[in-house]
């Protein structure tokens, strides 16, 4: 399907475009984060479908909870060994939106802030055939991936030359709960956290410095 117009957009996606208008603050601390994960029912893009996404707002360093949110989206098929993984089932008793009504409720968060997710490509690629599915663009703001973040605090002999940092690993380093590991919200909670003790570690001097990356994260190399 193709993106339709930017005239002809819907309301939201005028509202989610014009927020980037004004571009982003120079500083890292005036910069609002937005920290998201999706779960998915497999990792096809095209194929696949999102079963719920859950983000956060981060702003000077301090997570904002009261902007913290979950959603479900309606689903025609369940995979069985996808269950079993996200605990996610049919019969979720939390509200369950349409996925364009998904989508509506994460741009409004998103707005023109930086996407912060762990191993990005995967989460930003579901939500962008999501997005074109429906007839829109893909998603506008730059992004930041914890694996690749976390790669760069280390040492020369603490780098691994292959394979990729997981989220469970990051937990454990950073000693965050994995109570709700494996949901949207639980996940993107975790790699919040650990996004803040990375930052502490980087000190950038700027969002620009911030942003640059030294290599791409080749996140299909570890399947």
């Amino acid at each position: 399907m193709r993106s339709q117009p930017h005239n002809n957009s819907p309301d939201f996606w005028k509202a989610y475009v014009q927020s980037f208008a004004n571009g982003f603050p120079e500083k890292v601390e005036e910069t609002r984060f937005v920290v998201l994960d999706t779960e998915t029912t497999g990792f096809d893009f095209k194929r696949d479908r999102i079963l719920s996404i859950g983000a956060l707002r981060i702003k000077n360093a301090v997570i904002q909870p009261k902007d913290a949110f979950e959603v479900f989206v309606k689903q025609e098929i369940f995979a069985s060994q996808t269950v079993e993984i996200h605990g996610i089932i049919k019969q979720e008793k939390a509200q369950q939106l349409s996925e364009i009504e998904a989508l509506k409720v994460l741009l409004a968060l998103l707005e023109n802030a930086v996407l912060v997710a762990h191993h990005t490509a995967f989460d930003v690629g579901m939500l962008n055939h999501a997005l074109q599915r429906n007839g829109l663009p893909k998603l506008k703001n730059p992004s930041l991936d914890t694996a690749i973040l976390y790669n760069k605090i280390l040492t020369r002999n603490e780098r691994k030359t292959e394979g990729h940092y997981s989220l469970d690993a990051l937990a454990e380093k950073y000693h965050i709960p994995k109570t709700d590991r494996h949901t949207a919200l639980g996940d993107a909670y975790i790699t919040a956290i650990a996004f803040l003790h990375i930052l502490n570690r980087l000190r950038p001097a700027s969002l620009k410095q911030l942003l640059k990356k030294d290599r791409p994260w080749e996140f299909w190399k570890s399947f």
